[in-house]
């Protein structure tokens, strides 16, 4: 069922910030990002409301001998409609994800497997670039430490654009690989995994971190091998004392490292008030997908086989190399319906 109150509640929210915004008071800003929040559910709204209408019409008809052959096919017509604007606009009034929105700080490291996890946490970084390119959004590398044989020892990246973290946020988790590795003569297949972390960026206003809390310490940049990339003491450490969090950003400029660096340890610390609160919402529920735990393994890469697995929603896909190759949108896809269709159960209930 359709609550009728709250669609009346958010047309009439609607119309006040059509009003506002046209008027030119108040805080544009916020009533702007309100209205454009708004708009899609509205123009949801409108397009069910128009069914029903057009359905009643037709039905009206129904006593017009003139009009009953045109009305009967109208009416099946809209009838095969209706199920579908209503689902559209249920998945619209599903609660919105306050982060949603925002750029998304991606962390990349090795799990168990060694050498080959290094190597694995590469292939994971260049699929998430090459996914960002192809859906037209920023790739900033902050931080990357790689092996000598070409893995990586840690990764941290902000992408910006387009709902970055609603797509990405199902990413994080433990991912693992089957493969034979460069490194096996042997030709055996092993298993290795490495994890990912996608964190909402955090604002300002929301994460004020005390400098009494943190210790920024400065040393030299060093690029694989240890051997040095400049002569300066430019890459910063910063610990945060209370939670013990440490991040590091070792570009070529001591400003923008630091500022690098501030902007993941907000990140760090806002996702942990996040999981707080995640946690206790999720603390009567059976199903834990979508909380952020990190500590499962999420998602299965077999190179044999050319198989992906989501272990989260049975889903298998025998794409691997374009997946691999930035191709992950049908993944993303899956991973959103199925959070769709557990709010709306929830709803339901």
């Amino acid at each position: 069922m359709i609550p009728q109150e709250r669609l009346f509640q958010i047309e009439r929210r609607f119309a006040f910030l059509e009003a506002k915004l046209a008027e030119g008071g108040g805080d544009i800003v916020a009533l702007g990002r309100e209205y454009s929040e708004l708009r899609p559910v509205v123009a949801e709204i409108s397009a069910w409301k128009l069914l029903q209408r057009d359905l009643e019409e037709a039905q009206g008809l129904l006593a017009d001998p003139e009009m009953r052959n045109l009305a009967e096919q109208e009416i099946g017509a809209l009838k095969e409609q209706l199920p579908e604007a209503e689902q559209r606009l249920r998945i619209a009034l599903l609660p919105k994800d306050a982060a949603d929105a925002r750029p998304a700080i991606l962390e990349i490291r090795p799990g168990t497997g060694g050498e080959e996890a290094a190597l694995f946490a590469g292939d994971l970084l260049r699929m998430y670039q090459r996914h960002a390119e192809e859906s037209g959004w920023s790739f900033q590398l902050l931080e990357f430490q790689n092996t000598d044989l070409g893995g990586v020892k840690e990764a941290v990246a902000r992408i910006a654009g387009e709902g970055v973290f609603s797509r990405l946020k199902f990413e994080s988790g433990v991912h693992r690989v089957q493969r034979v590795p460069v490194t096996e003569a042997g030709g055996r297949i092993h298993t290795s995994a490495a994890t990912v972390a996608v964190l909402p960026e955090a604002e300002d206003v929301e994460i004020d971190v005390p400098a009494s809390d943190i210790r920024i310490d400065t040393m030299r940049s060093s690029g694989a091998g240890g051997q040095h990339v400049n002569t300066t003491d430019s890459a910063v450490r910063i610990t945060h004392i209370p939670s013990g969090i440490v991040v590091t950003s070792s570009e070529k400029s001591q400003h923008q490292n630091r500022a690098n660096a501030m902007a993941v340890l907000k990140a760090r610390l806002f996702d942990l008030e996040r999981q707080k609160v995640d946690s206790a919402r999720a603390a009567d529920r059976r199903s834990q997908v979508g909380t952020g735990d990190r500590s499962e393994r999420i998602r299965t890469y077999n190179f044999p086989q050319g198989r992906m697995t989501d272990h989260r929603i049975n889903l298998t896909l025998y794409s691997l190399d374009r997946i691999m190759d930035g191709a992950i949108d049908d993944v993303l896809d899956a991973l959103v319906a199925n959070h769709q269709a557990e709010l709306l159960a929830e709803m339901d209930q």
